[in-house]
C-alpha cells in the first residue's frame, strides 16, 4: 500500500527516535504522535536506562502528547511507531483514543495488533483505532536485527 508522503515523513521521525534508542543501548523502537500535521509527542524505548518496564516508546510519546494538549484524550492524533505495539501499549492507545496507528515491523513475540494478539480487531471497547502496517518495515526490522545481533555477539564474548 502506498501512503501519503506525510505518513512517510512522520514514520521517518519515529525511525530517528528508534536510532536514539539504539545509541542508548535500548531496544530500538521509536514513536511520534501527530496532531494537526505537527509532532506533539515523541519517544523511544528507555526501559533499561530508567529501570522501568513501562518506558516504551509509545508510552513516552503518549505522555508527551497528553501533556502538550492538556488532555488524556488524543482522538485527533495519529501514532507512528517503528514496531507493532505490545499489549500494554495497545491498552494505552485505546484509553487515549488515538485515531490511527501506523507501524513499521510486526513484532512476532509481543505484538498485539496482529502478530501474537489482535486486541484492536477483537475489541469490545468504545474506541477502535485504524491500523496501518508496513511503513518503513524493512528499515525498522533491520535496526532491530542489528541491535539483537550485537547483543548476541556480546553474550558470546562473555561466555569465553
Amino acid at each position: 500500500m502506498i501512503f501519503n508522503e506525510y505518513v512517510y515523513k512522520f514514520m521517518f521521525a519515529a525511525l530517528q527516535e528508534a536510532e536514539k534508542a539504539f545509541e542508548e543501548n535500548e531496544v530500538p523502537i521509536g514513536s511520534v504522535i501527530v496532531y494537526e500535521g505537527k509532532i506533539i509527542g515523541k519517544g523511544h524505548n528507555q526501559s533499561e536506562n530508567l529501570n522501568d518496564p513501562t518506558a516504551h516508546a509509545e508510552m513516552i510519546a503518549i505522555t508527551a502528547a497528553s501533556n502538550h494538549l492538556k488532555s488524556k484524550i488524543l482522538d485527533s492524533c495519529d501514532l507512528y511507531i517503528t514496531a507493532e505495539p505490545c499489549i500494554m501499549c495497545v491498552g494505552a492507545i485505546i484509553l487515549a483514543r488515538i485515531r490511527n496507528i501506523y507501524f513499521g515491523a510486526f513484532e512476532p513475540k509481543y505484538g498485539a495488533c496482529g502478530s501474537v494478539h489482535n486486541l484492536i480487531e477483537k475489541s469490545n471497547y468504545n474506541h477502535t483505532p485504524n491500523i496501518y502496517s508496513g511503513i518503513y518495515e524493512k528499515e525498522s526490522k533491520e535496526l532491530l536485527q542489528k541491535f539483537f545481533r550485537s547483543k548476541r555477539k556480546g553474550e558470546e564474548k562473555n561466555k569465553h
